[in-house]
Protein backbone atom coordinates (compact mmCIF):
# COMPACT_ATOMS: atom_id res chain seq x y z
CA UNK A 1 0.00 0.00 0.00
CA UNK A 2 1.07 3.35 -0.89
CA UNK A 3 1.54 5.74 1.90
CA UNK A 4 -0.80 9.15 1.27
CA UNK A 5 1.09 12.48 1.15
CA UNK A 6 0.15 15.07 3.98
CA UNK A 7 -1.22 18.21 2.99
CA UNK A 8 -0.90 21.66 5.23
CA UNK A 9 -4.59 23.05 6.15
CA UNK A 10 -5.32 26.00 7.23
CA UNK A 11 -8.97 26.52 8.77
CA UNK A 12 -11.06 29.12 9.15
CA UNK A 13 -13.01 28.56 12.02
CA UNK A 14 -15.87 30.78 13.82
CA UNK A 15 -18.93 31.29 15.72
CA UNK A 16 -21.43 33.72 16.95
CA UNK A 17 -23.77 31.16 19.10
CA UNK A 18 -21.47 30.17 22.26
CA UNK A 19 -18.44 30.96 20.97
CA UNK A 20 -16.09 30.06 23.57
CA UNK A 21 -18.09 26.63 24.50
CA UNK A 22 -18.02 25.95 20.97
CA UNK A 23 -14.58 27.27 19.47
CA UNK A 24 -13.05 25.48 22.11
CA UNK A 25 -15.17 22.21 21.51
CA UNK A 26 -13.51 22.88 17.54
CA UNK A 27 -9.98 22.93 18.53
CA UNK A 28 -9.92 20.33 20.47
CA UNK A 29 -11.41 18.05 18.04
CA UNK A 30 -8.40 19.23 15.46
CA UNK A 31 -5.91 18.58 18.35
CA UNK A 32 -6.93 15.50 18.79
CA UNK A 33 -7.54 14.18 15.58
CA UNK A 34 -4.52 15.88 13.55
CA UNK A 35 -0.84 16.45 14.11
CA UNK A 36 0.67 19.64 14.55
CA UNK A 37 -2.28 21.40 15.20
CA UNK A 38 -1.80 25.56 15.44
CA UNK A 39 -4.09 28.29 16.09
CA UNK A 40 -3.96 31.94 15.79
CA UNK A 41 -5.35 34.75 18.01
CA UNK A 42 -9.05 34.76 18.55
CA UNK A 43 -10.98 38.10 16.82
CA UNK A 44 -14.06 39.54 17.26
CA UNK A 45 -16.17 41.46 14.16
CA UNK A 46 -19.50 42.09 13.66
CA UNK A 47 -21.90 40.12 11.62
CA UNK A 48 -21.22 40.03 7.98
CA UNK A 49 -24.63 40.01 5.56
CA UNK A 50 -26.85 39.97 8.18
CA UNK A 51 -28.00 41.74 12.09
CA UNK A 52 -26.34 38.89 14.30
CA UNK A 53 -23.73 38.48 17.20
CA UNK A 54 -20.80 39.60 16.87
CA UNK A 55 -18.52 36.60 16.03
CA UNK A 56 -15.18 34.94 17.21
CA UNK A 57 -13.25 33.97 14.43
CA UNK A 58 -9.39 32.28 14.15
CA UNK A 59 -7.74 30.12 11.63
CA UNK A 60 -6.33 26.60 12.43
CA UNK A 61 -2.96 25.00 10.57
CA UNK A 62 -3.58 21.49 10.95
CA UNK A 63 -1.64 18.62 8.59
CA UNK A 64 -3.33 15.73 7.60
CA UNK A 65 -3.36 12.82 5.02
CA UNK A 66 -7.29 13.90 3.86
CA UNK A 67 -7.98 14.63 0.67
CA UNK A 68 -9.55 18.34 0.23
CA UNK A 69 -12.91 16.58 0.04
CA UNK A 70 -12.26 13.85 2.51
CA UNK A 71 -11.48 17.09 4.83
CA UNK A 72 -14.53 19.26 3.77
CA UNK A 73 -16.44 16.07 4.81
CA UNK A 74 -14.61 15.74 8.23
CA UNK A 75 -15.48 19.46 9.04
CA UNK A 76 -19.19 19.45 8.05
CA UNK A 77 -19.38 16.41 10.48
CA UNK A 78 -17.21 18.44 12.99
CA UNK A 79 -19.58 21.53 12.44
CA UNK A 80 -22.79 18.90 12.37
CA UNK A 81 -21.82 17.85 15.99
CA UNK A 82 -21.76 21.18 17.10
CA UNK A 83 -25.59 21.98 16.06
CA UNK A 84 -25.47 23.60 13.06
CA UNK A 85 -28.33 24.19 10.77
CA UNK A 86 -28.01 24.23 7.31
CA UNK A 87 -31.42 25.12 6.72
CA UNK A 88 -30.85 28.25 7.55
CA UNK A 89 -29.89 30.83 5.59
CA UNK A 90 -26.17 31.51 3.94
CA UNK A 91 -26.19 34.89 6.45
CA UNK A 92 -27.13 33.48 9.81
CA UNK A 93 -26.03 33.08 13.31
CA UNK A 94 -23.95 30.22 13.75
CA UNK A 95 -22.37 27.47 16.61
CA UNK A 96 -20.05 26.77 14.53
CA UNK A 97 -18.44 27.36 10.77
CA UNK A 98 -15.37 25.74 9.38
CA UNK A 99 -13.56 26.80 5.74
CA UNK A 100 -11.15 25.49 4.45
CA UNK A 101 -8.88 28.34 3.06
CA UNK A 102 -5.80 26.99 1.89
CA UNK A 103 -4.38 23.48 1.23
CA UNK A 104 -0.72 23.46 0.14
CA UNK A 105 -0.64 25.54 -2.42
CA UNK A 106 -3.53 24.17 -4.34
CA UNK A 107 -6.31 25.74 -6.36
CA UNK A 108 -9.91 23.98 -6.33
CA UNK A 109 -13.06 25.62 -7.78
CA UNK A 110 -15.37 22.37 -7.94
CA UNK A 111 -18.68 23.43 -6.77
CA UNK A 112 -18.25 21.83 -3.83
CA UNK A 113 -15.35 22.79 -2.63
CA UNK A 114 -13.04 26.38 -3.20
CA UNK A 115 -9.31 26.57 -2.10
CA UNK A 116 -8.20 29.41 -1.43
CA UNK A 117 -11.52 31.01 -0.21
CA UNK A 118 -12.40 34.21 -2.02
CA UNK A 119 -12.72 35.29 1.38
CA UNK A 120 -9.24 35.44 2.16
CA UNK A 121 -8.27 38.60 0.23
CA UNK A 122 -11.87 40.53 1.02
CA UNK A 123 -12.76 39.92 4.83
CA UNK A 124 -10.31 40.99 7.65
CA UNK A 125 -11.94 38.43 10.02
CA UNK A 126 -10.62 36.02 8.08
CA UNK A 127 -7.11 37.76 6.28
CA UNK A 128 -5.67 38.67 9.83
CA UNK A 129 -5.99 35.68 11.69
CA UNK A 130 -4.52 33.63 8.90
CA UNK A 131 -1.59 35.78 8.03
CA UNK A 132 -0.46 35.92 12.10
CA UNK A 133 0.11 32.16 11.56
CA UNK A 134 1.72 32.39 8.24
CA UNK A 135 2.79 35.87 7.36
CA UNK A 136 5.32 34.85 4.46
CA UNK A 137 2.98 32.54 3.03
CA UNK A 138 2.33 33.47 -0.80
CA UNK A 139 -1.49 33.19 -1.71
CA UNK A 140 -1.72 30.37 -4.41
CA UNK A 141 -3.59 32.95 -6.72
CA UNK A 142 -1.99 36.72 -6.17
CA UNK A 143 1.25 35.71 -5.73
CA UNK A 144 1.36 37.63 -3.02
CA UNK A 145 2.65 37.39 0.82
CA UNK A 146 -0.20 37.28 3.30
CA UNK A 147 1.61 40.04 5.26
CA UNK A 148 1.48 41.84 2.44
CA UNK A 149 -2.45 41.02 1.35
CA UNK A 150 -2.99 42.18 4.65
CA UNK A 151 -1.59 45.75 4.91
CA UNK A 152 -3.54 46.02 1.87
CA UNK A 153 -6.95 44.97 3.06
CA UNK A 154 -6.41 46.96 6.87
CA UNK A 155 -5.65 50.05 4.62
CA UNK A 156 -8.88 49.94 2.85
CA UNK A 157 -11.14 47.78 5.09
CA UNK A 158 -12.51 49.88 8.11
CA UNK A 159 -14.52 47.32 9.54
CA UNK A 160 -13.38 46.68 13.26
CA UNK A 161 -11.44 43.79 14.39
CA UNK A 162 -11.00 42.93 17.66
CA UNK A 163 -8.48 40.83 19.61
CA UNK A 164 -10.08 38.96 21.98
CA UNK A 165 -7.51 36.29 23.23
CA UNK A 166 -4.59 33.93 22.48
CA UNK A 167 -5.65 30.25 23.04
Amino acid sequence: MQARHTHIYYLGIGSNTERDKNILSCLNYLKNSFVNCHSSPVYQSQSFGFNGLDFYNLVAKIHSVFSPHEMKKWLCMIEDLHGRDRTKPRYSNRTLDIDLLLCDLLTIDDGVIQIPRQEILKRKYVLKPLQDLAPDLVHPQTQKRLADLWQALNSTDDSPLLLVKTL
